[in-house]
């Protein structure tokens, strides 16, 4: 299979399109090799518009939704970023390489090892990998200029926004099925927020979302 020409194809025909436009990402999409990240028998479908397996059976996002939220964040080289829900590491490796530091929560211990050895082939070396639920965020070392969240909420939790610095930004998907919305959190203050809608779309939730109790979470 020619890996470029599917990896050209996925950027000028998907991720283009949904208004992933911004340069330092798309370079990154070539840059990070996408099918180094998914499970050997699934390499010619790196590329797919779908949703592809992990073995633990959650699932990686399709590349466009993937893009998106990293291009809503808008990070910077000098960003700190937390990552809930680490996943294969293809999207700890797009937030390393536009940030200075990346701390990444994965709630199963052998998806993070699995994680840990994509991140070293692919040469990655600014990302501490911790086990927990990431939903609690990691308090020890937030502040956070950016954190994303790698599957969907039933609302953004309090403990991710607490975790912002100011000027930090908070992608997550919210909502329930058959419509969730991707947004934006940003701290504009000590204790003030800005919110803003991204897109719609429809994501797994991620682990333990489901039995958190609503009065945890804030809109």
């Amino acid at each position: 299979m020619d890996f470029e020409k599917a990896r050209f194809n996925m950027v000028e025909q998907q991720i283009r399109p949904w208004d992933v436009l911004d340069a330092k990402v798309l370079d990154l999409l070539f840059a990070v090799k996408r099918e180094d990240f998914v499970q050997p028998e699934q390499r010619d479908i790196a590329f797919a518009d779908v949703q592809l397996p992990l073995p633990n059976g959650s699932l990686m996002l399709e590349p466009k939704v993937e893009a998106r939220l990293v291009q809503d964040l808008d990070i910077k080289p000098t960003d700190r970023i937390l990552e809930v829900g680490t996943g294969s590491g293809y999207v700890t490796a797009l937030l390393a390489r536009l940030g200075k530091e990346v701390v990444s929560v994965e709630i199963d211990p052998a998806q993070k090892a699995r994680a840990a050895a994509n991140l070293k082939k692919a040469g990655v070396d600014n990302v501490t990998l911790l086990d927990g639920n990431g939903i609690d965020g990691v308090p020890g070392k937030a502040p956070f200029d950016a954190i994303l969240v790698g599957g969907s909420l039933p609302v953004v939790p309090e403990a991710l926004k607490q975790q912002l610095a100011v000027g930090g930004r908070l992608a997550v998907i919210v909502g329930d099925e058959p419509v969730m919305r991707a947004i934006v959190v940003t701290r504009t203050g000590e204790n003030a927020f800005g919110q803003t809608v991204s897109f719609d779309t429809v994501v797994p939730r991620l682990a333990k979302a489901c039995a958190l109790a609503p009065a945890a979470f804030s809109f």
